[in-house]
């Protein structure tokens, strides 16, 4: 499973907020939902927002493999 809680930390650490990433960086609200519910969001999604950041994946997301 695919966990985006590094996101919320790193947006912390680089004084980005979610309304910033709507309304400055045009990142969709919905993108944002399904980012917070650790649902799927593509790739590009990703890559935009490392951009914005100024950071590399493993600051967005983390692998978590799940139990069974």
């Amino acid at each position: 499973m695919i966990s985006y809680e590094p996101l919320w930390n790193t947006l912390k650490e680089k004084n980005v907020s979610q309304y910033q990433l709507i309304n400055q960086y045009k990142v969709s609200a919905g993108q944002l939902s399904r980012l917070r519910k650790n649902a799927n969001v593509p790739t590009d999604t990703l890559d935009v927002l490392c951009e914005i950041l100024g950071c590399e994946l493993h600051e967005i997301a983390l692998y978590q493999k799940e139990l069974k």
